[in-house]
C-alpha cells in the first residue's frame, strides 16, 4: 500500500480524501494557493506545499507544480478529487512518466470519456442510446444557429470539457443561441481550458439519473446502484439522493449493465459515473439516454456510500495500488435512503447571486444519528471569488426516504451560517415541498415551482402560532434578565405574562402562566429552554421537534426555521395598541440604478449613455465564481450615465449605470 499520497485539490473534497487516507494509515500531502493558506484541509494534512497565487490557473491547474510537490515530499500517488486536473489526460500521463501513481482511471479512458464530443461517438459505436444532437466541431455562432434549427428547439449548448454545471446554456430560440453560444465558449475556456461546444436536443420533463461505476485493474467492473440528481438550478445539481424514487429493480439492472458494458469498452477502472437522462413520462425506464461519463469521483458520492456501506475513496486508493475488488456485484447492498443537499454561498432571495465574504459564524449540525457533513471551511474563514461557491454537503440517511427528508429539514434548521448569503432556507423549502416529497421530480423542478424566484418557504398557521409562543417565551426571559441588572427596572418588577406577537402580518395573543402557554386561547405543549444570547432554540411543540435560529431585534426577534426568516414584533399586551401610532420608514427608490448584485468582474457592457432600453434587455455581464451573470433592465428608459468600465472589478451594490 502507498505510504504517502498527495491530494491535488482543495476544500471539502481534500478534507474528505485526507480522512480516509488517515483511516488507512497513509500519510497525506496538501497543496494550496494563497487564498487557501489557512484552510482546514491544509491543517488536516501531514504536510502542505504552497503552489502559487489564488487563481486556479496559476496554482491548482498547473500539473508541473503538483508533480514538483510530489517530488519534494516523496508522495507516491496523487488523488485529484473532482474538477481541476481530475479529468485531464495530460496530467495522468505526466504522473505516469514520473513514476507517480494516479488514483483514478487510465489515461486512455479519460481521453475517451472525458471529452463529451468523443464520448458520444464512442457510445454510438458501442450501441448505447445517446441524446440526438450534433457531435462535432462548431465553427461559430451562425453555425450553432443552423445546427440548433436542424435539431429542433429546445437545445442544450455544452462545453465539451465541461462539468459541475459550468459551460451550459439552454436555448429555446435563435435569440437564446446567439446570446449564449459565445458565453458557453468563454466559460469552457476559463474553467477547463477548452472552448469547444456541442449541441444536443433537450429532453422535456427529464429526470437525471446516474450510475456509480467501480472497477479494478483486473477486469472486474461493478455498478453501485443509482443516484437521482434531477433537482438542479442552471444545470448545477442542488439535491441528490440514492436510490431514485423513480427507478425500478428492472430499470436499475438494465441501466447498470449497459453502463458497465460502456466502461468495459474503454478499459475503465477506478470510480466513475455514467450520467443518463430519462424521460419521466416513461415508467418502463426504456427511454434512457447516455449523456456523459465523468471519469472521477462525483460531488454526490456520499449518498452512494450511505446506502452501500462502501468507502469509494478507499476503493479508489486500493485499485490504484493494484488490488482486486474484494466484493462482487451480488455483494453490493442497497439499504435505506440517503439525501445530499449542497449548501452554497449564494443568495436565493436575490436571484441566487453568488455571495462571497467571511464566515463570521459557521456552525454545522452535529454529525451522527443519520447526519453527515462534508465541508472544507471553518468559522472565520473566507469564501473567495476564485473557486466554487459550495460551502458544505449536508447528507442525511434513514431507513426510508421520508425519514431521510425529515432529518434534512431538522439538520438545516440547526445549520448556522452568518456573514454571507447562503441557500439553507431554499434547501429546506425543497425538502418540505409536496412535489419533492412525492418523488415527482424533473430537472425543471426549480424553474417550474419557483418561476418568480424564491421568497422563503410558506409557513402554516400552526408553525406561526408555534413561533409566536417561542417569541413570547424568549421575550419573557429577556425581560427577566433586564430586571436583574443592578439599577434597571427593579428586582421586584415581574416580567409581563401577556404578550402580543406580530408575525406574518397577524397579531397573536400569547400568555404564559407557569408551565402553560396559550396562543389565541389555544394551549400548546411547549418544552424549550432559552437564555438571552442563545442563537438556536431547540424546542418541542406538541411532541414534535423544532429548531429555530433566533436573533434579537429592536422590537422583538428574527426567527429562522423551516425555510424562511420571520421578523417578529413582541410587545407587552398593554403596550401593543400604541404601536399603531408609530410612523413607518419608507425605503428609497433605487430602481433607476443598475447595481452590481455581487462582487465580480464587469466583462461586458451593452449600452452607452443616451441609449434607449426596454424592460428585460441585457445591459451588462458580470463574472463571479467562474459564472457569467447577465444583468437586465427592470423597466424601459434612457441611460443617463455609465459609472463603470469593462474589465473593472466591482463591489456588491456598486453603481454600473443610472437611468433617467
Amino acid at each position: 500500500m502507498f505510504k504517502k499520497i498527495l491530494i491535488a485539490n482543495r476544500g471539502e473534497i481534500a478534507c474528505r480524501i485526507i480522512r480516509t487516507a488517515k483511516k488507512m494509515g497513509i500519510a497525506t500531502v496538501a497543496v494550496y494557493s494563497d487564498a487557501d493558506a489557512r484552510s482546514p484541509f491544509v491543517l488536516m494534512a501531514d504536510e502542505a506545499v504552497h503552489i502559487g497565487p489564488s487563481p486556479a490557473a496559476q496554482s491548482y491547474l498547473l500539473a508541473d507544480k503538483i508533480i514538483a510537490a510530489c517530488k519534494q515530499t516523496g508522495a507516491e500517488a496523487v488523488h485529484p478529487g473532482y474538477g481541476f486536473l481530475s479529468e485531464r489526460t495530460s496530467f495522468a500521463e505526466a504522473l505516469a512518466a514520473e513514476g507517480i501513481a494516479f488514483i483514478g482511471p487510465p489515461p486512455g479512458a479519460i481521453a475517451a470519456m472525458g471529452d463529451k464530443i468523443e464520448s458520444k461517438k464512442l457510445a454510438l459505436e458501442a450501441g448505447v442510446n445517446v441524446v440526438p444532437g450534433f457531435v462535432g466541431e462548431i465553427d461559430d455562432t451562425e453555425h450553432a444557429v443552423r445546427i440548433a434549427e436542424e435539431i429542433g428547439y429546445p437545445v442544450m449548448m455544452k462545453a465539451s470539457a465541461g462539468g459541475g454545471g459550468k459551460g451550459m446554456r439552454l436555448a429555446y430560440s435563435e435569440k437564446d443561441v446567439r446570446e449564449g453560444f459565445e458565453a458557453t465558449k468563454r466559460e469552457g475556456l476559463n474553467s477547463f481550458g477548452d472552448d469547444r461546444v456541442f449541441i444536443e436536443k433537450f429532453i422535456l420533463n427529464p429526470r437525471h439519473i446516474e450510475i456509480q461505476i467501480l472497477g479494478d485493474q483486473h477486469g472486474n467492473i461493478l455498478y453501485l446502484n443509482e443516484r437521482e440528481c434531477s433537482i438542479q438550478r442552471r444545470h448545477q445539481k442542488v439535491v441528490e439522493e440514492a436510490p431514485s424514487p423513480f427507478v425500478t429493480p428492472k430499470m436499475r439492472k438494465a441501466m447498470g449493465e449497459q453502463c458497465v458494458a460502456l466502461a468495459r469498452a474503454v478499459g475503465y477502472f477506478s470510480a466513475g459515473t455514467v450520467e443518463l437522462i430519462v424521460s419521466g413520462a416513461d415508467p418502463t425506464g426504456e427511454s434512457f439516454y447516455f449523456l456523459e461519463m465523468n471519469t472521477r469521483l462525483q460531488v454526490e458520492h456520499p449518498v452512494t456510500e450511505c446506502i452501500t456501506g462502501i468507502d469509494l475513496v478507499e476503493q479508489m486508493i486500493r485499485v490504484a495500488n493494484g488490488e482486486k475488488l474484494s466484493f462482487t456485484q451480488e455483494d453490493v447492498a442497497l439499504k435505506g435512503w440517503a439525501i445530499e443537499n449542497r449548501v452554497y454561498a449564494e443568495d436565493p432571495y436575490r436571484g441566487f447571486l453568488p455571495s462571497t465574504g467571511r464566515l463570521v459564524r459557521y456552525n454545522p449540525p452535529v454529525e451522527g444519528d443519520g447526519v453527515r457533513v462534508d465541508d472544507g471551511v471553518a468559522e472565520g474563514g473566507e469564501v473567495s471569488i476564485y473557486y466554487d461557491p459550495m460551502i458544505a454537503k449536508l447528507v442525511t440517511y434513514g431507513d426510508t426516504r421520508e425519514e431521510a427528508i425529515d432529518r434534512q429539514i431538522l439538520a438545516l434548521d440547526q445549520f448556522e451560517i452568518q456573514g454571507l448569503g447562503h441557500n439553507i432556507d431554499f434547501l429546506s423549502a425543497i425538502m418540505q415541498h409536496e412535489r419533492f416529497r412525492s418523488g415527482e421530480l424533473t430537472t425543471g423542478f426549480i424553474a417550474e415551482e419557483y418561476p418568480e424566484g424564491f421568497g422563503g418557504a410558506p409557513a402554516s398557521p400552526e408553525l406561526l402560532r408555534s413561533l409566536a409562543a417561542i417569541a413570547a417565551f424568549a421575550a419573557t426571559a429577556e425581560a427577566d434578565r433586564a430586571r436583574r441588572v443592578d439599577g434597571q427596572l427593579g428586582k421586584r418588577l415581574r416580567p409581563p405574562s401577556a404578550w402580543q406577537v406580530l408575525i406574518g402580518g397577524i397579531a397573536h395573543d400569547v400568555s404564559l402562566s407557569g408551565d402553560e402557554v396559550t396562543v389565541d386561547g389555544e394551549t400548546l405543549d411547549l418544552a424549550m429552554e432559552y437564555t438571552p444570547g442563545d442563537r438556536i432554540v431547540d424546542a418541542e411543540i406538541d411532541g414534535k421537534p423544532l429548531a429555530v435560529k433566533i436573533a434579537k431585534s429592536r422590537t422583538g426577534f428574527a426567527l429562522t426555521t423551516r425555510g424562511a426568516s420571520h421578523k417578529v414584533r413582541v410587545l407587552p399586551a398593554h403596550v401593543a395598541p400604541l404601536a399603531a401610532h408609530m410612523i413607518e420608514k419608507i425605503p428609497p427608490d433605487l430602481s433607476r440604478f443598475l447595481l452590481c448584485p455581487m462582487p465580480g468582474l464587469l466583462v461586458a457592457l451593452h449600452v452607452n449613455e443616451g441609449d434607449k432600453v426596454e424592460a428585460g434587455q441585457p445591459l451588462a455581464v458580470v463574472e463571479a465564481m467562474k459564472m457569467e451573470n447577465i444583468l437586465r433592465a427592470e423597466k424601459a428608459g434612457v441611460v443617463k450615465s455609465v459609472n463603470a468600465s469593462t474589465g473593472e472589478s466591482l463591489a456588491v451594490d456598486a453603481v454600473i449605470l443610472e437611468m433617467e
